[in-house]
């Protein structure tokens, strides 16, 4: 089985765990969002990874400007996780 072939079974997954995930009353609105801003993430990677191949011959991570603007998203993604985490953790010292 390819890589490709893989990351793509991998979606279904990940779609999973978003609709338990969303529908969970536990789960911080700003880490739900970080979690769907990796949706985002890989919603871009693949078109510069296609563009970085029809483009330049390249593989995405071999186009430093292209790669970097990419990960922007998960950098940003894994940001509202952590911080939506923070907040939780905080609310719940300050409960008890």
């Amino acid at each position: 089985m390819s890589k490709e072939t893989l990351f793509a079974l991998s979606l279904f997954p990940y779609l999973g765990f978003l609709w338990f995930i969303s529908r969970s009353k536990l789960m911080p609105r700003l880490s739900l969002y970080g979690f769907y801003g990796t949706l985002v993430f890989v919603g871009v990677t693949i078109p510069a990874g296609i563009y970085a191949k029809v483009h330049y011959g390249e593989q995405l991570a071999n186009i430093d400007w292209l790669h970097g603007g990419a990960e922007v998203f998960l950098t940003l993604s894994n940001i509202l996780v952590v911080v939506g985490f923070a907040q939780a953790v905080r609310q719940l010292k300050a409960k008890s």
